[in-house]
């Protein structure tokens, strides 16, 4: 027999231990590359966001909450408080149909043909059309008729600002 066509495994021991090793030996460069890889420093756009501050920014809006004692008095905001907070969003460029703050023509329909304040509070309240019911906010009745009048008057109307209710004097 000629030594040039012997292979080099000559036991079962031998034999094993090759198989393994194909194994073993590129998995662990596999997991040696990509921790070689995954340990660089990262540069370049979106490199940043995976920071704890910036991680927190993102979940902020979500998990953050603010616990509030309903029985505590609290000082109602003014017309235009309420209307920066909630209406401004859409009221001051027009949007979904929602007459421009401003636009004393767009509000003159509603101001001039004896349609009531009320009629004006009740749709901020319960929502029309595209706007939601309070506007989307969590304001007392008392401040989004505050709003409603900030609204109107900033837009050419006359209204009477309302008086605060006696039990929030």
């Amino acid at each position: 027999m000629s030594a040039e066509h012997e292979t080099p495994i000559k036991t079962p021991k031998q034999l094993i231990t090759v198989v393994v090793l194909a194994f073993i030996v590129p998995i662990l460069i596999i997991v040696l590359l990509v921790k070689y890889v995954g340990a660089g420093k990262r540069t370049g756009a979106g490199s940043q966001s995976m920071t704890a501050d910036a991680i927190e920014a993102r979940i902020k809006p979500v998990a953050g909450f603010e616990l509030i004692d309903a029985s505590a008095p609290r000082a109602l905001k003014s017309g235009e408080q309420v209307y920066t907070a909630q209406c401004a969003a859409c009221h001051s460029a027009g949007v979904a149909g929602a007459p421009k703050t401003g636009d004393a023509a767009g509000w003159k329909a509603r101001l001039d043909t004896g349609l009531p304040l009320e009629a004006l509070v009740t749709a901020a309240l319960k929502g029309k059309g595209a706007m939601p019911a309070q506007a989307g906010g969590a304001a007392s009745d008392f401040e989004i008729l505050r709003a409603v009048v900030h609204m109107a008057n900033a837009s050419g109307g006359s209204l009477k600002e309302p008086e605060q209710p006696a039990a929030a004097k």
